[in-house]
């Protein structure tokens, strides 16, 4: 389970809490543009947009999860079993990538989504994993570039493209589900609520944010899909971009996992592993992250020298507890 948001607009961020119950051996890495990009069926990509984000490498192949490139494109996987299905290779003139290729392959080319748009038309993604070791994982993908953001889902007839208007995704069931339980929350408010029961009755509310009664609380993808766009479109969005990302911070905090709040099918714990905010700028793009046991936000950079680079770059991530001790 994840949950995956896209503030656009002025000051466009992104970022996403990975779920899962165990690591997978995840590291910041930065791929400049020096590195060259090599794909299963698809043209190898000498040059192309340097990009940074969160990934598992292996075999010197940076395996991402999520990631922004340069020019603020933002790409992330999340986990949609019983729905995600993959195909076998056909000589038909189709563009096709594995799945873990997905990420990598359009943000090495693409600008913006108006650019990713036209091959996701021809897309069509294989069944084919990186190694016998490493088997495919089932998931959807949210993509936004500041301005526009869709969701990508890979089903049985075909890859669908839904345009997200919302800049939230979470996981099953499919997104237009999504868009259309949203309808069922249309009284949520951040303010007071005003008295509708009768006007006969003097009614009033007895304490703040009884605005959001009913606002769901559960972890489930539907009730994060709503808690999460209640959080998103009532944040205060400031000049400042210590807040913004404070804020951005709080709202994933308020779909997070509680460990030991969700039990797998195995009996095992789901666990926010990481959350984590990208902000993409004209000279640099940052990345900033927390674990599930370090609850303090570090951060990595990707600056123009780095872009300019010729070997990936990983760096470790900041998992004990770092406590800022004032006495």
């Amino acid at each position: 389970m994840c949950t995956s948001l896209a503030f656009t607009g002025r000051y466009p961020c992104f970022g996403r809490n990975l779920d899962l119950e165990a690591s997978f051996g995840e590291q910041v890495v930065l791929t400049p543009r020096g590195v060259p990009l090599i794909f299963r069926c698809l043209p190898r990509q000498e040059a192309h947009c340097a990009m940074i984000g969160m990934a598992h490498v292996a075999g010197g192949c940076p395996l991402y999860a999520e990631a922004v490139n340069e020019k603020g494109l933002y790409m992330a996987g999340l986990n949609f079993p019983g729905n995600a299905c993959y195909f076998p290779h056909v000589d038909d003139g189709a563009l096709e990538a594995a799945p873990y290729e997905l990420i990598p392959w359009l943000l090495g080319q693409c600008a913006s989504v108006a650019e990713a748009e036209p091959l996701l038309d021809r897309l069509r993604l294989l069944d084919e994993p990186f190694a016998p070791g490493l088997p495919l994982a089932p998931l959807h993908w949210h993509l936004s570039d500041g301005k526009t953001s869709l969701v990508l889902e890979p089903m049985a007839g075909g890859l669908r493209v839904y345009e997200d208007p919302v800049g939230v995704l979470t996981n099953n069931p499919p997104f237009d589900f999504h868009l259309t339980n949203l309808r069922q929350y249309l009284n949520l408010t951040a303010a007071a609520p005003e008295n509708r029961f009768h006007p006969d009755l003097s009614l009033s509310p007895f304490g703040q944010g009884m605005g959001s009664l009913g606002l769901p609380g559960d972890p489930s993808p539907a009730s994060r899909f709503i808690r999460a766009a209640f959080y998103k479109w009532n944040s205060p969005w400031t000049d400042s971009p210590d807040q913004r990302l404070a804020q951005f911070f709080h709202v994933l905090d308020g779909v997070a996992m509680t460990p030991g709040a969700v039990r797998t099918p195995t009996g095992e714990l789901d666990r926010t592993l990481y959350a984590c905010c990208l902000c993409p700028g004209p000279d640099r793009v940052d990345y900033y992250y927390k674990t599930e046991g370090n609850s303090r936000i570090s951060a990595v950079t990707m600056d123009r020298a780095a872009m300019a680079g010729t070997e990936l770059v990983a760096v470790p991530l900041r998992t004990d507890q770092d406590i800022c001790w004032q006495n």
